[in-house]
């Protein structure tokens, strides 16, 4: 596997994005340098010793005028080019393939309309894409940089990325908002794919089923990564944001109830329990509010694989 560096027309908004780059830096750079320039000239010729009696300068309407304009039009070129390659961006095709986006922390995770989830993010070349983002906790921001595209993913709030991706390869996909403790374990990839080949991909559900029949344990696990659980939850027992999973299931543990104390055995019900609701019964030692429901995210059979992945860790 690779990630492409040269990124060159890998989406439909390259062009325009590098466009405004270069003329908004090109210009910032005359000017760098101009003043510059004229800051060691002015140094030079108005010493002390090449002046040495101060002299009052009159004021130029001509120069006043000059700099006022010139810097007007050149701010004004610039927010023409921002603008012409920012604006193409807030309206998607509608015939666009729709992806929804969900961002917790501290994860991504794609869904289908077909019903796939998955961890990567797979999409078709030359075919209009949209993003439709939704957070379930805190504010995140998805960012592709080899499409110049980004945009902040606010809970309760609809957001959405569009774009055509124009290369086949893989490319980063993070969150650029800062959300917490494990923000920088939000890397993903992005695979573009030939559209035959993404739609043979995407009708094929073969081995997502063979998984699940073979192997819940394994198929636990896959899940348990895919919801972002390893951010908070260790396998060492080293202390995370939450309790670590390394010989969860059957220990017992205190936890807070309301405003009562008591103490429960790990099983089956409890780890459901704690999952469709996990502000229910909080461990001792740990905060209440971080977690959120996984209600309507993942079913009972999910959750049944989970507990027998969790079964394996002693």
């Amino acid at each position: 596997m690779y990630i492409l560096s040269n990124t060159t027309n890998a989406s439909n908004f390259v062009a325009g994005v590098d466009k405004s780059f270069v003329i908004i830096m090109g210009i910032s750079f005359v000017f760098l340098i101009g003043l510059t320039f004229t800051m060691l000239y002015f140094v030079y010729k108005y010493n002390k010793n090449k002046n040495p009696v101060a002299t009052q300068i009159k004021g130029s309407t001509k120069l006043e005028i000059i700099w006022t304009v010139i810097p007007t039009i050149l701010v004004l070129v610039m927010f023409y080019y921002g603008w012409a390659g920012w604006a193409p961006m807030r309206k998607a095709p509608d015939d666009s393939f729709n992806i929804k986006v969900v961002a917790r922390m501290w994860n991504f995770t794609f869904e289908y309309e077909n019903g796939k989830k998955t961890d990567t993010l797979f999409v078709p070349m030359n075919k209009a894409v949209k993003l439709n983002l939704h957070s379930l906790d805190v504010i995140h921001s998805l960012y592709i940089p080899s499409f110049r595209v980004k945009e902040d993913v606010v809970p309760g709030s609809e957001k959405m990325i569009w774009f055509i991706a124009q290369r086949e390869g893989l490319y980063d996909l993070f969150c650029t908002e800062y959300c917490g403790l494990n923000h920088s374990y939000m890397i993903n990839t992005v695979k573009v794919m030939p559209d035959q080949q993404f739609q043979a991909w995407y009708v094929d559900t073969t081995k997502r089923v063979e998984v699940a029949l073979d192997s819940p344990t394994e198929n636990g696990k896959r899940i348990m990564k895919n919801i972002g659980c390893f951010a908070c939850h260790s396998l060492d027992g080293s202390k995370l944001v939450g309790p670590s999973f390394k010989g969860i299931y059957g220990a017992q543990h205190t936890v807070i109830t309301g405003k009562d104390e008591r103490v429960v055995t790990v099983d089956d019900e409890y780890i459901k329990r704690s999952i469709y609701d996990p502000n229910a019964d909080v461990v001792k030692g740990f905060n209440k509010g971080l977690m959120l429901p996984y209600q309507g995210q993942l079913t009972d059979d999910d959750i049944a694989q989970i507990t027998e992945y969790l079964k394996t860790l002693k």
